[in-house]
């Protein structure tokens, strides 16, 4: 079995050289057809804004959603150890806790309603409502 002696891209002559790479120029071009076959086109009527608001909308919204079952069953733990706990000092614990599972879901939940309701009123530093 004989070894081929592979060329340099130097020793292959200058109009030919184009194809030693052809695996990589096919990939480019099928990378670049790809690209742009996935953008869509955005509607004129859709800024970029009003793409943001509605973004923003819904990861408010996820995040309402989480907070809000999060906040259920960690007060629910805590209900269910300050009813059922014979020790004073769990009951205590239980309460601080309750508290602050409230005030900590009625502070995030309250500045998504500023930001999402009140806001607006203000647009452009002049009160619309």
């Amino acid at each position: 079995m004989k070894k081929q002696k592979t060329k340099l891209l130097s020793q292959i002559p200058l109009p030919y050289r184009i194809f030693v790479n052809e695996k990589l120029i096919r990939t480019i071009i099928s990378i670049a057809v790809v690209i742009i076959m996935l953008t869509m086109q955005v509607s004129a009527a859709e800024t970029i804004w009003t793409k943001a608001k509605a973004i923003m909308q819904d990861v408010y919204n996820q995040i309402v959603l989480i907070s809000t079952i999060a906040a259920v069953v960690t007060a629910a733990v805590a209900l269910l150890l300050m009813n059922f706990s014979k020790n004073s000092r769990t009951v205590d614990e239980s309460r601080a806790w309750l508290k602050r599972i409230v005030i900590s879901w009625a502070v995030l939940n309250g500045l998504g309603f500023i930001m999402a309701y009140i806001t607006p009123f203000f647009a452009d530093g002049k009160w619309t409502g």
